[in-house]
């Protein structure tokens, strides 16, 4: 992405043209930058750009324990941002380039955890992980914390019986085994009570379990409670009916962006800087995507609907993919922004770009338009996602 676009101007020493220089910039959110001479450059974010380069930029006369770059300030550059998720990425990207080496730390960014199945190991099992790798794997999350993390996996694994063992297992009739597979939650393949093929198996229902949000087991848990129920097996229908609440109470445990990685997908709806407009953030499987800047009103003679143009927009999208290190920080940089308590604008999700919910995308911006306490009351997911 290229989101760092500032406005710039030289530094002037003299106040009476310093304080006309700060006249111009605007006193809104933003991120800006104070080139110094024969050093790194001094960056950050602000809710208000005037008054922070003012006070960063004052005369020698105000309280010394306060940074000032009077002294050293070469260039001043500025980019005013109209939401939190906007200054964000934007100050991420500034980050990046300025400091190479310690820009997480300047970000304050944590990278959020997910249930991961490691896919590469002959016997597939879960773990905790704030930390993506190129190993077959799937990755499901993030999650808002890892306690949240946790309790998913411990529900999910009572489903399947995976181990829960970390050790590199080396199988055998004489191992001792563990409490789970005395317990049957386990198939033990430590024991040789399964081929590595039945175990494998186990593993590739879980995965499913996990890229369908659920659905491959409960779709068919329900279809039988129902036949069961038709056919007057009220005794099947009930054990059926229990399995289906148990299946649904460990969905329940999901955080709110808790997804397969590779179906990450979904639109922020934010205001622009620009009167009339609105910034759409796509991001396709963890990586976000240039920002679009929409705009409300049709320019032109011809009258178009929102929804047409919003697809005639989406069809000119060109998907671009980068590395692990960068799709881990962009999913951690959405985390954030999602899981604060604060969040301005709406999230819209979906699994891929032909399934986009136009309807609810059209509704999101309208109500971001007039003014409405909307990030509060959409529902989080559509219902044709469901």
């Amino acid at each position: 992405m290229t989101l760092w676009a500032p406005q710039a101007f030289d530094f002037n020493p003299d106040p009476a043209a310093l304080e006309q220089q700060l006249v111009q910039v605007p006193d809104r959110p933003g991120v800006f930058l104070v080139a110094v001479g024969g050093g790194l450059p001094y960056a950050g974010k602000t809710l208000h750009l005037r008054r922070r380069l003012a006070r960063l930029l004052r005369t020698a006369d105000r309280p010394v324990r306060m940074l000032n770059l009077r002294l050293v300030a070469t260039r001043i550059a500025y980019q005013p941002a109209a939401s939190s998720l906007e200054t964000s990425l934007v100050f991420y990207e500034l980050a990046r380039s300025c400091y190479p080496a310690d820009y997480l730390r300047r970000c304050k960014l944590r990278m959020p955890p997910y249930v991961k199945i490691i896919l590469s190991n002959p016997f597939p099992r879960s773990q905790i992980t704030s930390r993506l790798s190129g190993a077959p794997s799937l990755y499901f999350g993030p999650f808002r914390s890892r306690p949240a993390a946790e309790q998913f996996e411990a529900g999910f694994l009572d489903l399947f019986q995976l181990r829960r063992c970390q050790e590199d297992l080396h199988p055998s009739p004489e191992h001792p085994g563990c409490i789970y597979g005395e317990m049957s939650l386990c198939l033990r393949p430590c024991q040789q009570a399964v081929s590595r093929a039945e175990y494998a198996a186990e593993a590739g229902r879980a995965a499913r379990f996990l890229s369908s949000d659920g659905k491959s087991l409960l779709e068919p848990l329900i279809h039988a409670r129902d036949r069961a129920s038709e056919e007057l097996d009220f005794e099947q229908a009930g054990r059926l009916h229990k399995q289906v609440e148990k299946v649904e109470a460990v969905l329940r445990l999901r955080d709110d962006l808790a997804s397969d990685l590779e179906q990450l997908c979904g639109v922020a709806v934010t205001e622009s800087v620009e009167p009339g407009c609105v910034n759409l953030w796509f991001m396709l499987r963890g990586w976000w995507q240039p920002p679009v800047r929409f705009a409300i009103r049709q320019e032109g003679e011809r009258p178009v609907s929102m929804d047409e143009r919003l697809r005639r927009m989406t069809a000119s999208l060109q998907p671009r993919n980068g590395g692990i290190q960068e799709r881990q920080e962009h999913v951690a940089l959405l985390a954030r922004w999602f899981y604060s308590s604060n969040r301005d604008g709406h999230w819209i999700p979906f699994r891929a770009l032909e399934e986009l919910p136009y309807r609810r995308l059209v509704r999101a911006i309208s109500k971001l338009t007039t003014g409405a306490d909307h990030s509060k009351q959409l529902p989080l997911f559509d219902k044709a996602t469901e």
